[in-house]
């Protein structure tokens, strides 16, 4: 074979894989693109929610993926490229998503700010001059009204399946409305000053007040993840004057600040919960049924000494 055969051969070989690879792309997204409307979540919470009200009839994604940081996420290229193609944006709103708005800005895609219709409790500190507390999902109750806007732009976006969206909508609030029944009879059997709720992050709020226990936190939000000796003293003050006997911690945060209020105290630590983001598939909370369940059970676990 003379160097100019060499060279012919490998251009052909270069020009066949390319074919291949663009035959392979073209395959895959043919694939993907199954012809159900496509509704884009801001973050796993979001997804699985509106995947348990959509059931089969539309195709819901995430912008984040599981584990991520929601509060302070970067879209790329990719993400703007994947919302432009939606048919349906679904966000948290309340201040939640700080990158959402410039995020679609110009982008010609319905969306839907999925907590309208909650009771926001604004976030203590002069530093959010009262702006409310994201975590609404955070409470069963308050992810019924979710669900219910997501059952109206579902129907608004697929008439044709609106009553299967009703339907399922239905069956995952009687889902939610037995994890809040439960996390309250659970309670019962505290003392009524020692029904108290402590944790690293002001996460809990809507929990806490729908299950009618106090609260306390070392910081309002996950940028404040520097604890100052103030805080931590103010959080040991609390546990003392109600006789809290657990504290917890959020998983995407040390617990060493929790620890010392621990050690201050006496009070045991309870567990780690999770708030902005489910696991993988094969981990602890997959679901948003299952972690709002881990939540509600390593708190009752935690309060009750499993009394409960």
């Amino acid at each position: 074979m003379t160097t100019r055969d060499a060279k012919n051969f490998r251009r052909l070989g270069i020009a066949a894989l390319a074919a291949l690879l663009l035959s392979s792309c073209s395959a895959m997204n043919s694939a993907s693109d199954d012809g159900r409307p496509v509704v884009l979540t801001t973050f796993t919470v979001l997804s699985d929610i509106a995947q348990n009200v959509a059931g089969d009839h539309l195709r819901v994604e995430s912008i984040t993926k599981a584990g991520a940081e929601i509060h302070g996420y970067e879209p790329t290229p990719g993400d703007i490229r994947r919302a432009n193609e939606a048919d349906l944006i679904l966000d948290n709103g309340m201040n939640l998503e700080a990158w959402f708005a410039k995020f679609v800005d110009g982008l010609d895609v319905p969306h839907v700010v999925v907590s309208d219709g909650v009771e926001g409790i604004p976030i203590a500190g002069d530093a959010y001059a009262g702006k409310p507390n994201p975590h609404a999902w955070m409470s069963p109750l308050n992810t019924q009204i979710y669900v219910d806007n997501m059952v109206t732009a579902f129907s608004d976006l697929d008439p044709d399946n609106a009553s299967a969206f009703a339907e399922n909508g239905a069956k995952y609030k009687a889902e939610l409305q037995a994890v809040q029944d439960g996390l309250v009879s659970g309670l019962a059997v505290l003392p009524a000053g020692q029904r108290a709720l402590v944790s690293c992050e002001g996460a809990f709020s809507y929990l806490a007040r729908d299950a009618g226990l106090g609260e306390a936190y070392i910081w309002p939000v996950n940028a404040e993840q520097q604890a100052t000796p103030q805080q931590i003293i103010a959080a040991i003050d609390f546990v003392r004057a109600n006789s809290v006997p657990a504290v917890f911690c959020e998983s995407t945060v040390s617990d060493a600040p929790m620890q010392q209020v621990v050690g201050a105290t006496g009070a045991k630590f309870g567990g780690t919960l999770y708030v902005d983001s489910l696991s993988e598939a094969d981990g602890p909370v997959p679901t948003y049924l299952d972690m709002i369940r881990h939540d509600t059970d390593v708190i009752l676990g935690g309060l009750t000494g499993g009394k409960s």
